[in-house]
């Protein structure tokens, strides 16, 4: 049988991991993309353990250059790839727009949008090419809805959510299915890296309920990606059970 191979990028905790961990068991071969070289190597040992063929590839997102440096030089093994799950993502800060950082903007937009085009950029020409492929990009209820203080972020997140449709109206001629998901609450690092690391802050927005898991986002786009080829899950909305939109919250619901 013809391997496939899946490229998940932000594979280095939270959501990207537990999907490179699910992907590899619905038999895909793994391309993880990451910052931290030693948390790729971490998940390169584990799943090799099981017998996976993984690649580790080191980059930011953000640099346009490496970007294509890295992903049109990929050994000729590894050059076809099935199934893209764009999941590098961050949220910077939680400031009202008069007060919000510059730079905390420049890293939302540079990695939520940009470094998503970029690449998709180099990956998809493959897939028309062979008139085939999923691509999955990771949203958020914030793609869908606006909240207080969460202005760019928001935006970035909306971003993505017109860009997955205009890819699935553009690539639609070519057989690729185009799958969006947009998780609500989802216990990872982000609140810590959106609070700059203050850890008391970040524990209370998952405390009084249970928050859905990166495992629960996981086992969701295994499923999409391994529908029949006719089957797409063009646009799912992954929303915690106590969680009724971005700031309706029953905090009671454990």
């Amino acid at each position: 049988m013809e391997k496939k191979t899946a490229l998940v990028t932000g594979a280095t905790s939270g959501i990207g991991w537990a999907t490179a961990v699910e992907l590899a068991h619905l038999g895909f071969a793994i391309i993880a993309t990451g910052r931290r070289q030693d948390r790729l190597d971490k998940l390169k040992i584990e799943l090799e353990k099981e017998n996976i063929d993984v690649l580790t590839l080191t980059f930011d997102v953000r640099e346009r250059q490496t970007v294509k440096d890295v992903l049109s030089t990929l050994p000729d093994s590894w050059k076809k790839i099935d199934v893209l799950v764009n999941n590098a993502g961050n949220a910077h800060g939680m400031d009202p727009i008069d007060k919000g950082s510059i730079e905390d903007w420049d890293a939302m937009i540079d990695i939520n949008v940009k470094g998503l085009l970029y690449v998709s950029k180099e990956i998809i020409p493959g897939m028309v090419e062979r008139k085939s492929g999923t691509i999955v990009n990771i949203g958020s209820i914030a793609g869908k809805e606006v909240y207080p203080n969460g202005n760019v972020y928001c935006a970035s997140k909306h971003a993505v959510d017109a860009i997955t449709n205009g890819m699935r109206v553009d690539l639609n001629p070519h057989g690729i299915r185009v799958i969006g998901v947009h998780p609500g609450l989802v216990e990872t690092e982000f609140s810590i890296v959106r609070f700059k690391g203050d850890e008391d802050r970040s524990k209370t927005v998952y405390q009084g309920f249970s928050p859905l898991t990166p495992e629960d986002i996981a086992e969701t786009i295994a499923f999409a990606v391994s529908r029949p080829p006719h089957v797409v899950l063009a646009d799912i909305v992954m929303l915690p059970t106590a969680q009724a939109s971005a700031t309706i919250i029953n905090k009671n619901k454990l």
